[in-house]
């Protein structure tokens, strides 16, 4: 048993005087502790639940421009994944969920993790996308066409192992030639996806720009709306009575603007996200007003939004209006409840012992995550 001592632990119930023991991988009490085998002194420190990142792409790694890693080989891919998972747990990033990367390379990471192969946080993943053919993330996606197509394009991720089922509601900013709001996959090409998934109990997610697209995921019964960037208060509202999560993933949209075309990314590229950035506001003030759950994401992965960066989008929620406590909130214990893992997110006896040690308390202080002086995934101390 390992205990630290004499720290604050801070997580959605409050921030409270606490020592925590973890063995075998679990928190096995909090408060007043049992004696341990091995002691950790954390006084003048805070205990935070370690962080759930709901978007990245594990094998892409913030280059400038993402087309020129379709060309990469099976090989290549996978040692960048391994680079990145390295970096995002040193961070103190403990579940990333990959929403598309090419075939089963973010649900074989995963495996390799649990197996004790890789460092690395805990990996849940979507295996490929389900795009129309022609459509947003094509090279790396399931390319369908219809709902017969789309029903058998999610069955095959889930018969791969998937954790989630990925599906791409309208166009996007990186893929050369698609309008980023446009609708792509139907409501009903949406909705066969959610039924399959929906059978084996697993949640949905759909990249959504645009408003019309935004409300066809709702409508088709989507777990999470992704990006969310042109939500119009209709949405919103749609959103929050149904019980829709916004992964917003303001880092995507943030690095891309920040750095331009000077940086090397594509004009293109550079034009429909300073178009998109324009808009993100008012989809945040919408989101706000609705009540609409949000549990955090940052496509990691995208240009110059790179996996040891990901405690960023804290702060970047709380720039768009959220609470530090809310935007703790939302990379904990809503994440998890979004992945399906209740024993995520909280320190609190029974849960799974992924924890960061701090330097002040991240429900008052969202740029806490980045730095932290310790990280332990699934109780293993990573150095």
């Amino acid at each position: 048993m390992h205990v630290l001592t004499g720290g604050l632990v801070s997580d959605v119930d409050g921030t409270r005087e606490a020592d925590v023991a973890i063995e075998n991988g679990e928190i096995v009490a909090v408060g007043d502790v049992p004696e341990g085998d091995d002691r950790t002194d954390v006084s003048g420190r805070v205990i935070a639940p370690g962080l759930i990142d709901t978007h990245v792409h594990v094998s892409m790694d913030g280059r400038p421009d993402v087309s020129t890693v379709f060309g990469d080989s099976p090989y290549t891919a996978g040692y960048r994944t391994v680079a990145n998972l390295e970096a995002a747990v040193e961070a103190g990033v403990t579940t990333v969920r990959d929403l598309g990367s090419r075939e089963t390379l973010a649900l074989d990471a995963g495996a390799a993790v649990g197996d004790g192969v890789l460092d690395g946080p805990r990996v849940l993943g979507a295996g490929e996308a389900i795009v129309m053919t022609g459509g947003h993330g094509h090279p790396f996606g399931y390319e369908a066409d219809g709902t017969d197509e789309v029903l058998k394009g999610a069955r095959e991720q889930l018969k791969r192992g998937a954790d989630v089922v990925k599906c791409m509601a309208t166009g996007g900013v990186l893929t050369a030639g698609a309008v980023t709001g446009s609708p792509e996959l139907t409501e009903e090409e949406l909705r066969a996806a959610v039924s399959a998934a929906s059978a084996k109990g697993v949640p949905t997610a759909a990249h959504a720009h645009g408003e019309e697209g935004i409300k066809n995921a709702v409508r088709a019964g989507i777990s999470s709306v992704e990006h969310g960037t042109f939500m119009d208060r209709e949405a919103a509202e749609m959103m929050a009575d149904d019980g829709t999560y916004w992964v917003p993933t303001a880092s995507a949209l943030v690095n891309i603007v920040e750095n331009g075309v000077e940086a090397g990314i594509p004009e293109e590229a550079v034009e429909k996200a300073k178009d998109a950035a324009s808009r993100f506001e008012r989809a945040w003030e919408h989101a706000l007003d609705a009540g609409v759950d949000i549990a955090m994401g940052t496509d990691a992965g995208t240009p110059f939004n790179y996996f040891g960066d990901i405690p960023r989008e804290l702060e970047l929620m709380v720039d768009y209006g959220l609470e530090p406590d809310a935007a703790l909130e939302a990379a904990t214990v809503n994440a998890a409840d979004l992945v399906g893992r209740d024993d995520l997110g909280r320190v609190a006896e029974g849960y799974r012992a992924d924890l960061v040690v701090l330097e002040t308390d991240p429900n008052t202080d969202a740029t806490a995550w980045q730095s932290p002086t310790a990280v332990f995934a699934d109780g293993e101390r990573v150095d």
